[in-house]
């Protein structure tokens, strides 16, 4: 590579020392805006697990239909499947239970299709 290879500047050190550090002011604000999106509003938090449970009881339902009507859709297995590996995330422990069975089942459903 060309160029000029890195060198130090022929001035002297300066007796004083490295220069003293001072500070960058008031960051106070920036603090305490960072510290308030780090906490989650408790009801948004719940807004969002119903959301969750709703759609679940959608996906299981629709399955249930398709059930009645003999003929079962691979696709909405998918779905369940990635809905409940959502609703694993933010289970509560009594529900783990439920969701392991319910996933085993779809498992066994999309076996049968060869997925």
């Amino acid at each position: 590579m060309g160029g000029t290879a890195f060198a130090l500047p022929d001035e002297p050190p300066s007796e004083t020392g490295p220069a003293p550090m001072t500070a960058l002011g008031p960051t106070t604000g920036i603090d305490v805006l960072l510290a308030l999106q780090a906490v989650e509003d408790p009801r948004f938090a719940k807004r969002k697990q119903v959301r969750r449970a709703r759609s679940l009881l959608e996906a299981l339902d629709d399955i249930r239909s398709d059930l009645l009507a003999g003929q079962l859709s691979g696709e909405r297995l998918a779905r369940l499947l990635m809905l409940l590996g959502q609703a694993r995330e933010q289970s509560e422990p009594g529900l783990d239970a439920v969701i392991d069975d319910i996933e085993l089942r779809v498992r066994v459903e999309l076996a049968k299709f060869g997925r």
